[in-house]
């Protein structure tokens, strides 16, 4: 058998697969979201052009939802990178058990989103949960608190992938040339002026990476939000998109609205790509 017989033999099924699970799909949902179908009745299916786009774009409720969705992303892709960042850097050293210290810390983004949602929904518990024993909030209710619901929620998700910006940030650090930092030694330089000058701008490439990825992620939210709270107030986009989909049963609306999503995300992933080329540049 030839080299290429045998590329095409592996190729080929590879390219089924994904036009069968991923591009057909894909392009059936997007012919749904310029109709009026719905999945629960056998009514005729008729065509609507754009009114669903129109429709959503002009409901303040689901502007609410993504503003929503704006705030969550914004304070658990910061927090993953400030977490997630100051864990490389103390790291990023010689100490006992390294390999251990390291394997423990990556152990939350190994585990099932949904039971990572139960587990922290028991410790914010406002009768027996250790979050409100340890900040001294006795019989806080978290979870049904309108002001802090969201933000319980995005602390969740900073505890459960602040290990991968690390992971990230810890192969940027490992990469920078000791002789900087020995040149810097000589020269007598503070310590800002070479986390300034040296190590953040080597790391900020892989550290724009792990945002991207952290970013298209977080916009598409919805297991940890939907286990530990059902209020208007943590009522994310992927969330009401479900709701709209699989309890309203307006398929051609929810089709409408996760194109809208996805658009949403392509745009904000380029701006971070072009950002990121212009790192690379300098």
């Amino acid at each position: 058998m030839s080299d290429l017989a045998i590329r095409n033999w592996f190729i080929i099924p590879t390219i089924v697969f994904l036009i069968v699970f991923n591009i057909f799909p894909l392009l059936y949902s997007l012919v749904y979201s310029f109709t009026d179908y719905r999945a629960s009745m056998n009514d005729p299916v008729n065509f609507v052009g754009l009114q669903n786009y129109r429709e959503l774009l002009a409901d303040e409720y689901i502007w609410n939802n993504f503003t929503l969705t704006a705030k969550y992303v914004i304070v658990s892709v910061a927090g993953q990178v400030i977490v997630g960042f100051g864990a490389a850097l103390l790291l990023n050293r010689a100490i006992p058990a390294k390999g251990l210290l390291t394997t423990l810390m990556m152990l939350p983004m190994m585990m099932c989103m949904a039971v990572v949602g139960l587990f922290w929904q028991l410790l914010y518990n406002p009768s027996w949960g250790i979050v409100n024993y340890l900040l001294f909030t006795d019989g806080k209710e978290w979870l049904s608190d309108p002001d802090w619901a969201l933000y319980a929620v995005a602390i969740t998700d900073i505890w459960m992938w602040s290990p991968f910006v690390m992971l990230l940030s810890l192969a940027g650090l490992s990469a920078i040339p000791s002789s900087l930092y020995e040149a810097a030694a000589i020269d007598r330089a503070s310590r800002w002026f070479v986390f300034r000058n040296i190590t953040l701008p080597l790391v900020s490439p892989l550290l724009l990476i792990a945002v991207i990825f952290r970013t298209m992620e977080a916009f598409k939210t919805f297991d940890i939000a939907y286990v530990m709270t059902s209020m208007d107030e943590t009522e994310l986009a992927a969330i009401r998109l479900y709701k709209m989909a699989f309890n309203e049963w307006q398929t051609g609306r929810s089709c409408a609205m996760a194109y809208i999503m996805l658009l949403a995300v392509l745009a904000i992933t380029n701006v971070y790509v072009k950002y990121l080329n212009k790192l690379k540049e300098r």
